[in-house]
């Protein structure tokens, strides 16, 4: 069988995970390929391997292309296992591939441009990369996430899956939750951020339904940051400010060969077939598998982050802030995050933007972050915008 038709067929095959990013249809196709004989691609040299390999990865840079490199993967083990090598982290590389790719920190030299589209009749946000710099485009579904009020608290929802959006789902990876008023939100993660990380004892701890293959696994809410909003003196007309303490992240990571915590696996996905949920065989061996890099110490310091602040317009009559043509309406809901030097000496990188969020259209916004923040991290920020903030707004 020629390399291009059983890319095609591959396709075909792990659609649902191209499309949704589950690693359970991954599975499923990748199963299936070995049931079906494929796996005698298994035995191809591993030197011609790989450069057919690097040869794909390198030709099919950006989205939808990028399918072909997802199909390589779910070929079988050995495909799987060489393509993971192959594909660089976004830090390196400035794409996303696979779905742990919202986990990881994103490309340290520019902004990885996303944006949000909300839906107000069901309350449900989806983020998307762009496939071109126009401001809209159809762009690649990386994440959802669903508004879920409490009596004391909102909940947002976020899953992998555009349509499965529950914590009860294999595809739920973390949450963002706010207090009554609306004004300082907690970022949790469905699993450890960093070797070390803990799990705080609550009602928050769940376990998978028995819906699931694997049931009663426990899957965790670990706490990666917490974001606070203050009242101006302008209330609700003058522009919000920002204060997010980055818990998973060490202040040092914004520094030249600061690194910070990358994930490597996600908990749907292992090294057999990517059966759902293999959550710790042992708390050191399970560590050492999904995290990489440092844990954040009280020496280094957690890194944090502000908002940068706007600057009157005369003109306009209106606060601004440079967005490089990124935002085209006016919202306070709109920010620029950059790293607050925290009562040192500021340097050139406590100027470059990290975050930046901004109105489009009605219920379109930009997103763009970089390194450190993952995917993931800067939309939950960002979910923390839309929250109605009942202190101000009252």
């Amino acid at each position: 069988m020629p390399i291009k038709s059983l890319i095609h067929d591959m396709r075909s095959r792990s659609s649902r995970a191209v499309h949704d990013g589950s690693a359970a249809a991954a599975a499923a196709a990748a199963a299936a390929a070995d049931d079906e004989g494929l796996s005698c691609w298994a035995s191809m040299p591993q030197e011609l391997l790989r450069e057919v390999l690097v040869k794909i990865e390198a030709s099919e840079g950006s989205w939808p292309s990028r399918k072909s490199v997802v199909a390589c993967a779910g070929v079988c083990r050995s495909w799987r296992h060489l393509v993971k090598e192959i594909v660089k982290v976004p830090e390196v590389s400035g794409i996303l591939t696979f779905p742990i790719s919202v986990k990881q920190p994103g490309p340290r030299e520019s902004l990885l441009q996303c944006f949000i589209k909300r839906n107000r009749f069901n309350q449900t946000y989806h983020l998307y990369v762009g496939l071109t710099n126009a401001l809209s485009d159809d762009g690649k579904f990386l994440l959802a996430a669903r508004k879920c009020r409490r009596p004391t608290c909102t909940d947002y929802v976020i899953s992998l899956h555009a349509d499965d959006v529950s914590k009860g789902s294999c595809t739920y990876v973390g949450k963002l939750r706010s207090n009554f008023l609306g004004t300082k939100f907690t970022i949790s993660d469905g699993q450890p951020p960093h070797a070390g990380a803990r799990m705080p004892k609550s009602r928050s701890t769940r376990l998978v339904s028995s819906k699931q293959v694997s049931p009663r696994v426990p899957a965790g809410n670990y706490p990666v940051a917490h974001i606070s909003y203050e009242l101006n003196v302008l209330g609700s007309r003058g522009p919000r400010r920002m204060h997010c303490i980055m818990d998973a992240i060490p202040a040092s990571a914004i520094e030249p060969g600061g690194v910070a915590p990358t994930q490597t696996e996600l908990p749907l996905s292992s090294v057999e077939f990517f059966p759902p949920l293999p959550f710790f065989r042992t708390r050191s061996n399970r560590m050492e598998n999904v995290c990489s890099g440092p844990m954040v110490s009280q020496k280094d310091g957690a890194l944090v982050l502000r908002n940068k602040a706007p600057r009157w317009h005369e003109q306009l009559q209106c606060w601004c802030l440079n967005f490089h043509g990124r935002v085209t309406a006016a919202s306070v809901k709109n920010f620029q995050l950059v790293a607050s030097p925290e009562n040192k000496p500021a340097g050139p990188q406590h100027e470059k933007i990290i975050l930046q969020f901004g109105k489009v259209d009605k219920d379109l916004f930009t997103m763009d972050y970089r390194y450190p923040l993952s995917a993931f991290q800067a939309f939950a920020i960002c979910l923390s915008s839309f929250d109605t903030k009942i202190a101000w707004d009252a």
